[in-house]
This record gives structure tokens, C-alpha cells and sequence, in this order.
């Protein structure tokens, strides 16, 4: 199974410990934009969190309950962001997708790029069938970020998700393999449990 992923000027791979003071660098120089939509991102976001977050991603990879990548620049291998497929189900062969792009390096095309990268690899290395990508109905940016994928939009799912404790409506994406230019999966893997 490919662990990196790259289109040339972005490099995905999973979390190393090294990455800890990267992650936490990004997330505080991010914290106005994502507290409002990440539940993890909050005002005292410490360094221990970024640890916690990178030691658990392992285990979770291994479990095949959540396969995260660092958003790097190919060339600099600068820390950009995160992605991530995460909320298997293997019985439908369906997972969420997930992205965010530290503040200052927004608007450039990252979130998309590393998320078709992302898709690419659910399709083609995990078998899905179907990729959800799930956002607060005011959440335009990452809406854009969905549509610059190519997922279609579906709909307003009414309290879809729990924000700081608030439900709030959100806007069902979805991505096929054929939205990507992929052949159909024919089945998901046996990788995913349920």
C-alpha cells in the first residue's frame, strides 16, 4: 500500500514525531480560521496535542480506522495542512474525507489538490466505492474546496454536525471513482473493519 503521495508540488505522507512542532506551528498560526469548524482547535491548543494527535496515528492506520496525511510542499517539504479518510463503513465501501490548509498558504489550491490525492488513493488502494465529504452549510471556503475537488454536491443534511455543542446543517459532497477519472472499484477491500 502506497504511504506517499504526490502530484509534484505536494507531498502527502502519514505523521512522524518530527512533524509535532510543525503541526503546532500551523494549527496556532490557524487557530481564528479552524476553531470554528474543527472541534480539536480551541484557543489553549498546546503542543502536547499536536504529540497526542501524531502518536495515535499509527495505531489507527494499523486498525484501518483512519489513514492521515501531512500536507507538505514537494520541494521545500514545508508543513501545509492535513487530510485524512476517516468513518469507514465496509459494509457500503464509504469513507469521510477530511482537509484543512494552515492560514497563510490558503487560496492556492492545496486543500483541493491533496484532497483528489486523497481520493485517489481511497479508490485505488482501499477499494471504496464512495467518498463523503461532509461540511457546515457555513463553511464556504472548505464548500469550495469540495466543489474544486469535483464531488458533486448532494444536499443540506439538517444537525448533521455538532459544533462546539451547537448542531448545525451541513452540505453532503460525494466522490466517485468516475469523478476522478478512476475505473469503478469493484468491491471494497477486506482492510476496512466496520
Amino acid at each position: 500500500m502506497k504511504t506517499e503521495l504526490t502530484d509534484g508540488q505536494l507531498l502527502l505522507r502519514p505523521y512522524r514525531a518530527e512533524d509535532t512542532q510543525a503541526l503546532y506551528d500551523a494549527v496556532r498560526e490557524s487557530i481564528e480560521e479552524l476553531a470554528l469548524w474543527m472541534p480539536w482547535c480551541h484557543a489553549d491548543y498546546a503542543i502536547e496535542e499536536s504529540r497526542a494527535f501524531i502518536m495515535s496515528r499509527d495505531e489507527a492506520r494499523a486498525k484501518h480506522e483512519d489513514y492521515s496525511f501531512g500536507i507538505f510542499d514537494a520541494q521545500t517539504l514545508r508543513y501545509l495542512g492535513g487530510v485524512g479518510l476517516n468513518h469507514f463503513s465496509s459494509e457500503h465501501g464509504y469513507a469521510n474525507l477530511g482537509y484543512w490548509v494552515r492560514t497563510g498558504c490558503t487560496g492556492r489550491g492545496i486543500a483541493s489538490a491533496a484532497a483528489r490525492l486523497t481520493a485517489h488513493f481511497g479508490f485505488e488502494e482501499l477499494g471504496l466505492h464512495r467518498i463523503e465529504i461532509v461540511v457546515a452549510v457555513e463553511n464556504t471556503g472548505s464548500r469550495r474546496v469540495a466543489e474544486k475537488t469535483g464531488a458533486m454536491r448532494e444536499g443540506v443534511l439538517r444537525k448533521r454536525l455538532l459544533l462546539h455543542g451547537q448542531p448545525v446543517n451541513a452540505v453532503m459532497h460525494s466522490l466517485v471513482a468516475e469523478d476522478l477519472g478512476l475505473a469503478s472499484s469493484k468491491r471494497a477491500r477486506d482492510l476496512i473493519p466496520d
